[in-house]
Order: structure tokens, then sequence, then C-alpha cells
């Protein structure tokens, strides 16, 4: 009979499409996991993989024995989360994707509360802007910013994210205060380059508006765009979360109130499958607790509200899980 190992060797070869990403993933050397897979397909009497110079996949039969692997294992996943639950408490690894400048400020503080409250579970965080492949890399979550598209992840929101084009005090004082966003065409700007939208986006009444902002000063770090805006450099467009102490500081003002920018989101994205891990079930519902309501990092908000104004409603409020892709995030996160 197949040993388990051998299974989990086999599925993250056939996930990942190489023995040695499977390796990385799992932990082991490239040849225990080939040994383990070649073991594998001698007690089934059939072959599990095609090998080839451009990688690894499965056969026909490798298809057929992944997907029922696949329900093994997420079996024998929630045997342990049911029997760890009546020990007390949640246990095994989280390995959780988040970004940067958000989940140093705001999601750290919250995993040091789940680690003081669950002692058994581990902790596994990769704090970076790259989108990583959850599945091919063996991410239990993701925790991203942005909007959603069609896939087979999926998405849990938690929180809508807004951003601000903000300006320091003395650049207002030195360049005066923008009205309308074609005004930004006379102005200063700090451009993000981290991702590939280019174009800031407003409502004007009932349609939307986009510019396309000229830029001396260019950077991929939103902390640094922070930073020139309040030197007095230029105007940013920066999330809410981000800029917040600035703001509540005096250092930079927001802009354009009139003309606020479409709403992003804040998820919780896992890989497909009914069964939701106790470690990750934890996790979404502390950060709903925390981020569900209003966010407390967004001064912004109140202040659009204090002068009557409708924020961007295609946001939708925490809810059911739904499939969701990459999401695009033309801010920094």
């Amino acid at each position: 009979m197949a040993e388990l190992d051998d299974i989990r060797s086999f599925v993250a070869v056939a996930e990942t499409g190489g023995f040695g990403r499977a390796a990385q993933v799992l932990g082991l050397s490239k040849s225990i996991v080939s040994r383990r897979v070649s073991k594998l397909e001698e007690e089934l009497g059939a072959r599990l993989l095609s090998r080839t110079t451009r990688g690894v996949s499965p056969t026909e039969a490798g298809i057929v024995f992944k997907a029922r692997s696949e329900r093994i294992l997420e079996a024998l996943e929630e045997a342990r989360e049911e029997v760890a639950q009546q020990a007390g408490g949640v246990t095994g690894r989280l390995r959780l994707a988040m970004p940067l400048t958000f989940g140093n400020r705001h999601v750290a503080p919250l995993l040091r509360e789940l680690a003081l409250e669950h002692p058994r579970l581990e902790l596994d965080v990769h704090a970076s802007d790259r989108f990583v492949d959850l599945i091919g890399e063996r991410f239990d979550a993701a925790i991203r910013i942005g909007t959603l598209k069609d896939s087979s992840l999926i998405a849990r929101r938690i929180a809508p994210v807004y951003a601000s084009v903000l300006g320091s005090p003395a650049y207002l004082a030195r360049k005066g205060r923008p009205r309308t966003p074609q005004d930004l065409a006379q102005h200063d700007c700090l451009l993000y380059t981290g991702s590939a939208e280019q174009e800031w986006t407003f409502r004007a009444g009932r349609r939307w508006v986009s510019v396309r902002p000229t830029a001396r000063l260019r950077s991929d770090s939103g902390e640094t765009l922070l930073e020139w805006a309040v030197a007095g450099l230029g105007l940013a467009v920066l999330p809410n979360f981000l800029a917040s102490d600035a703001i509540r500081a005096g250092q930079v003002e927001h802009v354009l109130l009139d003309h606020p920018m479409p709403a992003r989101g804040l998820f919780v994205v896992r890989p497909p499958g009914a069964f939701v891990p106790g470690k990750v079930r934890v996790l979404i519902d502390l950060l709903v607790a925390r981020f569900g309501a209003a966010p407390y990092w967004d001064p912004c908000q109140a202040a659009m509200k204090e002068r009557g104004l409708a924020l961007e409603e295609a946001w939708e409020q925490p809810g059911e899980a739904h499939p969701a892709e990459e999401l695009s995030a033309p801010h920094p996160t």
C-alpha cells in the first residue's frame, strides 16, 4: 500500500511541475522526492508522471490518481482538525503571504495575537509585494489588496481600501490646490511604478475620468513616495492605510475630495476546495473582527463623510468566500 509521504511527494511534483520545485516546497532533497515517486509508480504498476526536458506533467493515470490523492489528503487533514479542536486549539503550520507595507503595519500585530492564542500553531509568513503562486508554492493563504477577477482561487472580502491624492501644506501653499483631476497636469506628481496601471482614475459626477500624470520622480515603494510628498516634492496617490499617520500629523493633506478614487478591497485568498483548514479559518475570523467594520487606518473616509460625499460603492461588505484570481493593485500595498 502506498505510504502517505509517497502520495504527498507525487502530488507536490504534479502541482509544481518538477522534482526540484517539489523538493523545495516539501523541504526535502530532490533525490528523496524522486525515490518516493518511483516507489509509488512501482507499487501501482503504472507511470504517473511524464518526464521531458521541459519539465514534468502527470500522465492520464497520474491525473486520475492525483485527484483521488488530494481527496485522501484533504480527508486526513479534516480528521486531524477535528481531533485538534477537541484537544483545544489549532495546530499545524500556516504558510501565509502578505503585502509588504500593509502586512508589516497592520497584519503583523494580528499575527502576534494569533500566535499567543494558539501556541501549537506555527507561522511561516512571507511579506512581499510579489504575487505568489498559492498552489505551486504551497501557501495556505495570501492577504491581497486590489480588484478581483475570476479564477479557481477562493477569496474572502475583509474591508474596503481607499487611496487619496496627497500633498504637503508647503507644496500646496507653493503650487496651489488642484480643483479638478485635469488640474493635475499643472502639478508635480509622484508616480508609483510597481504596477502596470499608470493612470489615476477619479469620479466626476456620474462618470469616471482618468488622467495620466507626468512625473519627474517615480518609485516602486509607497514609503518612498510618502517621504517625497511629506518633503513637498509633489502630489502622490497613496493608500490611506499607508498615509494615515502623516495625515493625522498634518504632514500631508488630501486634495480632490470632490473626486473620490475607486475603492479597492482587502481580501484573503486561498486555494480551491470546500474544506477550510482551521489555521486559515482562525486567521480569517481575526481579520474580519479587526478590519471588517470601518477600518481604523482611514481618516480620509471620515473627512469625506463630513463633506457629505458618498464613497464609491463598488465595494461589498465582508461576506462569504467566492472565486477570485490575482488582484490588480495599482497603488502601493
